[in-house]
């Protein structure tokens, strides 16, 4: 035994080797260095190997290849082993003109691509292992890189996985129909078949890799998003508290890194809540706002409804939403941006300031933060932001005058409806000045209603006359002239106090004569209707008569 095997190896203090010191050396550069810096030793020859990549079952692989004159079978299974021994050997040099452990393993890698995805899952997964070196990350590139050119070749063979041009739709919103129901849930199980496979296996550090691979490639970025969804639920079941922080924060950033359009924002808003009870680095919570307020449009008022972080005097987290609008308006700050957009997000903006306006704690310059976070052409309708402050002045009784005449200015008086102006005028918590500039709203609106008449050029009406041009209705004539003598422009008194009974009087009247003017304004509607079809019939009826002569 002696004569045969003069030398100890120590493999990572988990397992001793006996080998023949002229094979071992023969082959692996590092050892006979080794060698060579000990000469006269003869006796007791002693090597330890600290960090070595794979352990004594890459060494015992090596080992083998030594034996077998410099020969062993490369595959999907060992190949990472190899050619991370071989680097740390130094195993480069040729024996007996055939190539070297290092140059046969690098070989075998080329043809990755034609290796079986159950091989490519086990070289990558065995990867792993190996401590962390270049040898090992060159192998994790080179593996994912084919997992994502199998993903996208797999993706363009199956036309019937749904689009990542609606993420919401991709969740399974099925349809009644049972066939299309069958289609789509097919569909959704074909492009997701790999999310399992690769989520047992990745570390967040490799799920990056793959992220950027993706990107680089093309690959549907739809279905990439609802992978990272998917990572992150089925890692964090038995995740330690500083692995799911990796993982939460390496799922964000990746998210970052795709399209946002083909990002749920519902599963945005997901991550979110989760992010808030491991506290992310505020990095990477930034990320998330921008991502949420960046689709603002498609949220909803549950999403908002985050409930405000541990110590707050509030119930609800509204800074956060007040950020989201933030990055909402800087993504639609270019041209060409669809007004349903913001009249969207006003909307939803409208319902969440109702929701939080109970609040006893929430302070004056917050609501009015909120209120004020959009421009004013955002809002066709003041109507919800009117009742929110009813409720926010019904709650907070002791607010100075300066924060109540703040509130009472943040409203446009002149997009309430007539419902709301009705109500303003007889709000005993608004002063009788904001009920007249609501009335005065309500007024203008009948006149430019009024002024803006043109039913194809049938009649004109300025502002205190009737000209009439195709039609003698002389019924809309004299209800029409009636208006025009109603309207009496309002001008607004600067001493408030010392004429209050006056501007009750007054209101009173102007809120008479707006009702009155809004009955009129829909029988004339309703008239003017009557006449449009009655001319169409007219000329119908007149263009099916046949023509008697030439």
């Amino acid at each position: 035994m002696a004569a045969v095997c003069d030398v100890e190896v120590d493999v990572n203090g988990e397992e001793t080797f006996f080998i023949h010191k002229n094979i071992i050396s023969s082959y692996c550069g590092k050892i006979r260095n080794l060698f060579d810096k000990s000469k006269g030793v003869t006796r007791n020859l002693k090597i330890i190997l600290h960090d070595f990549p794979g352990g004594p079952g890459s060494f015992e692989l090596v080992t083998r290849f030594c034996y077998n004159n410099g020969k062993i079978v490369i595959n999907p299974y060992n190949a990472h082993r190899l050619l991370c021994a071989a680097h740390y050997l130094e195993m480069n040099e040729t024996i007996s003109g055939s190539l070297n452990l290092l140059e046969q393993t690098k070989k075998s890698i080329e043809e990755i691509k034609f290796w079986s995805w159950p091989e490519l899952l086990s070289a990558l997964k065995n990867s792993l292992d190996l401590v962390p070196a270049e040898s090992s990350s060159q192998i994790h590139e080179k593996c994912l890189d084919s997992v994502v050119a199998r993903l996208v070749f797999t993706s363009e063979t199956s036309p019937s996985c749904p689009s990542s041009s609606s993420p919401e739709s991709s969740g399974l919103r099925l349809s009644t129909d049972s066939k299309s129901t069958e289609s789509l849930r097919s569909g959704f199980l074909r492009s997701s078949w790999w999310f399992e496979d690769l989520a047992n296996i990745l570390t967040p550090s490799l799920v990056k890799q793959l992220v950027k691979s993706i990107v680089l490639y093309k690959f549907d970025h739809g279905v990439s998003s609802r992978f990272l969804f998917y990572y992150q639920k089925s890692r964090f079941f038995d995740a330690t508290p500083n692995e799911k922080l990796e993982i939460l924060e390496t799922v964000i950033d990746c998210l970052s890194l795709l399209d946002q359009t083909s990002v749920s924002c519902k599963n945005l808003f997901g991550i979110l809540r989760v992010a808030l009870n491991v506290n992310v680095k505020k990095i990477h919570r930034n990320i998330l706002e921008r991502m949420i307020g960046s689709q603002l449009d498609q949220s909803t008022l549950d999403n908002l409804l985050v409930p405000s972080p541990h110590g707050s005097n509030y119930l609800y987290d509204v800074n956060l939403v007040l950020q989201f609008v933030k990055h909402f308006l800087t993504a639609r700050s270019g041209p060409g941006v669809p007004i349903s957009e913001f009249t969207k997000v006003a909307g939803l903006i409208d319902s969440y300031v109702a929701e939080v306006a109970p609040d006893p704690r929430l302070k004056p310059c917050i609501f009015l933060a909120l209120v004020k976070a959009l421009p004013e052409s955002a809002r066709d309708s003041y109507d919800d932001i009117y009742h929110a402050i009813n409720i926010y002045l019904q709650v907070h009784t002791g607010l100075s005058d300066e924060e109540k005449t703040s509130i009472f200015n943040s409203l446009d008086y002149t997009k309430l409806s007539s419902e709301s102006c009705n109500h303003l005028t007889q709000n005993a918590k608004f002063p009788p000045r904001y009920a007249a500039l609501a009335l005065k709203g309500q007024q203008l609106k009948l006149e430019n209603l009024f002024r803006g008449m043109d039913v194809q050029k049938r009649f004109v009406l300025p502002p205190h006359e009737l000209v009439a041009t195709e039609t003698k209705n002389d019924e809309m004539r004299e209800q029409v002239v009636i208006y025009a003598e109603q309207v009496v422009p309002y001008e607004a008194k600067e001493d408030i106090v010392s004429e209050n009974e006056k501007m009750k009087a007054h209101l009173e009247g102007m809120q008479w004569r707006v009702v009155e003017l809004e009955k009129v304004c829909r029988k004339m509607q309703t008239q003017m209707s009557k006449l449009l079809k009655s001319k169409s019939s007219r000329q119908t009826s007149a263009k099916s008569l046949p023509r008697l002569c030439s």
